[in-house]
């Protein structure tokens, strides 16, 4: 299990569609292995493979935020949203390939995904609050879409410039 980078917007990588995961793998269980940790160690609730790099349809998750509570990590390989409810949630999101960049997103309250799971099996879920929010994000990173391109043009502008400048002055160190 290691910690892998995670890669910063603007990243071409982090605005491609990514292909599916053709079979579970001792590969793609390594890099669920790898997510989940480097998710934990962020620290995030969700994390999908092209912010490490990997342009695979898969993301981590584990929205279990109470202190003391049993962590539920989960892997969602190939995932899709068979339901959507047409109530609507407003979350604060933020995203670990924009560090300490946040906005109000609008999204359905609830969705039902299924997806592959490291087991080989499919499942489904029903997912609400910031369980739904979650699994959309990440969702949106496998078509190549960022919560800021939920925003409007000036604001996501804003958040780009100043990654930018972030990640210069990051370079020059």
């Amino acid at each position: 299990m290691s910690i892998r980078p995670i890669l910063l917007h603007p990243d071409p990588r982090l605005k491609k569609a990514c292909p599916p995961v053709p079979a579970v793998t001792g590969e793609i269980a390594q890099l669920a292995e790898d997510m989940l940790a480097t998710m934990y160690d962020a620290p995030g609730v969700g994390l999908a493979a092209p912010q490490v790099g990997v342009l695979a349809r898969m993301f981590v998750m584990d929205c279990v935020k109470e202190e003391g509570a049993v962590p539920r990590p989960m892997v969602l390989i190939n995932p899709e949203i068979i339901w959507r409810s047409d109530e609507k949630n407003t979350y604060e999101e933020g995203c670990l390939s924009i560090p300490e960049h946040y906005a109000p997103v609008t999204r359905p309250a609830q969705v039902t995904m299924r997806w592959l799971g490291l087991d080989g099996k499919t499942h489904e879920e029903r997912f609400d609050d910031l369980w739904s929010t979650c699994a959309q994000h990440e969702l949106d990173h496998l078509d190549g879409k960022l919560f800021i391109d939920h925003l409007g043009p000036i604001k996501r502008q804003m958040i780009t410039r100043k990654m930018e400048k972030f990640k210069r002055e990051r370079a020059r160190g």
